[in-house]
């Protein structure tokens, strides 16, 4: 009986250790859930499979209402555009789950019109790609590499305040991954706001 009862209790930390270090649902060298197309500040649909043709993919969880995530803004114009040229082979997309006004499709093109974004912005008001990633907060970041496998997940680098940044960790993740080289710190903690899920009541 006891070792019955021994084999049940392993089981059942066995079946809840998923997920990595810092991440409640994903871990290192799991595939990247995929989206179907979502709407963006373009007014064009894009879906997960938008990105094919790049080698790597970076996949941020942003709003606009978040004071970290307003403090990143310009880190990210400037990620966007070092990245754009097509022999750079690394893509890059932010997407948008929260449902208060400050962070509406609406909002979101005003946004990036007044910060200049030259990269994909959409919008999931089902939250449902948030949740899938494990994303809790915002910015929270995702490299993916040429088989779309998570590479690394968490900070965009090692301080909010850019003037105090010594450590960049989504681009050491990418310069890894172009080289083929190991990514040391695969996986941070990311720093941000709390991601705003709706809670369902209890039926």
């Amino acid at each position: 009986m006891k070792k019955f009862l021994a084999i049940a209790v392993l089981l059942s930390y066995s079946s809840m250790a998923v997920g990595g270090e810092f991440n409640p649902v994903l871990d290192i060298g799991d595939d990247a859930p995929k989206w179907e197309k979502l709407p963006s500040i373009s007014d064009k649909e894009i879906a997960f499979d938008h990105f094919k043709e790049h080698k790597i993919l970076v996949v941020a969880f942003t709003c606009n209402s978040c004071p970290y995530a307003v403090d990143y803004e310009d880190r990210l114009v400037a990620f966007a555009k070092k990245y754009s040229s097509s022999d750079k082979g690394v893509g890059f997309v932010a997407i948008n789950v929260n449902k208060i006004p400050e962070d509406n499709l609406d909002a979101m093109k005003q946004r990036a019109k007044e910060k200049g974004f030259t990269f994909p912005y959409l919008y999931d008001e089902t939250q449902q790609i948030a949740q899938k990633y494990g994303a809790g907060y915002t910015p929270e970041f995702f490299v993916l590499n040429e088989k779309r496998q998570i590479v690394y997940m968490g900070a965009f680098d090692d301080s909010p305040d850019a003037t105090k940044v010594k450590k960049q960790w989504v681009e050491i993740a990418i310069a890894a991954t172009n080289s083929g080289d190991e990514i040391k710190t695969p996986e941070t903690i990311a720093i941000g706001c709390r991601i705003r899920f709706e809670r369902r009541r209890r039926k």
